[in-house]
């Protein structure tokens, strides 16, 4: 009996190196010099979805107007597009500290925070979205980080943080509040966050989170949902890799 169950293990556990390999294998993807998954849209592991599809080489190029966690010149550029209700963008701020922690304090890979609220599934996403631009104009890029960071310590995800939430994280991180309700209300950066929304789609997003490696070269991979940090250090170490 003993033995039976030894085989019986012996079996599993090599079967699960090898699901949770291609796991991570299919986590990635590259353009130009690789292959893309084939067929239209589907639920990624560990993601909210949309229905359409687009190109990475579409993506709108890194600019000084992006929120940028980092060396602006660092040689690797880690694009995420977020929906801060998404509960698995939520889950992959953990994987994201790590990439801060191993690759971004040496200078070697910088974070960009893209808008990508998916309205169908969290009505309360866009107008999150517009209070974080809200928080960037009223403090800078310190003051967006920092507010990215306080909403998802405290929404359930799934839609259901208050609204009355946000000014509290505002004044949290040291901003007037009355300002930041007044530059909520007038829906200044309604017309920015559509447009990202927009960018997000036109290079390939289906879901969220929604993840471009952009290396030194222009080369891009994708990671399409909450993958574990192998993944993203395996995409990372790619890029760092191209000449």
């Amino acid at each position: 009996m003993e033995s039976e169950k030894q085989a019986s293990n012996s079996l599993v556990i090599p079967g699960s190196i090898l699901f949770a390999g291609l796991l991570i294998a299919g986590a990635i993807f590259y353009t130009k010099s690789g292959v893309a998954p084939s067929g239209g849209p589907g639920k990624q592991a560990g993601s909210d979805t949309t229905r359409q599809t687009g190109d990475p080489d579409k993506m709108k190029p890194v600019t000084a107007d992006d929120h940028i966690l980092g060396n602006p010149n660092a040689p690797v550029k880690l694009v995420e597009y977020s929906d801060l209700e998404c509960p698995f963008c939520k889950q992959f701020q953990a994987t994201l500290q790590q990439v801060v922690d191993e690759y971004g304090k040496s200078g070697k890979v910088a974070l960009v925070y893209r808008q990508f609220p998916l309205a169908q599934l969290h009505p309360k996403a866009p107008n999150e979205a517009e209070a974080s631009e809200c928080a960037a104009d009223l403090g800078g890029n310190e003051k967006f980080w920092a507010f990215i960071d306080g909403v998802f310590a405290v929404t359930p995800s799934n839609n259901g943080l208050d609204p009355a939430m946000l000014p509290t994280i505002a004044g949290q991180i040291g901003l007037n509040k009355a300002a930041f309700s007044a530059c909520l209300s007038s829906g200044k950066y309604k017309a920015k966050v559509q447009a990202q929304y927009n960018d997000a789609l036109a290079a390939g997003g289906t879901g969220t989170p929604y993840s471009v490696v952009v290396a030194a070269n222009g080369k891009k991979s994708v990671i399409s949902g909450a993958y574990p940090y192998p993944a993203v250090k395996a995409a990372i170490d790619t890029a760092l890799a191209e000449k």
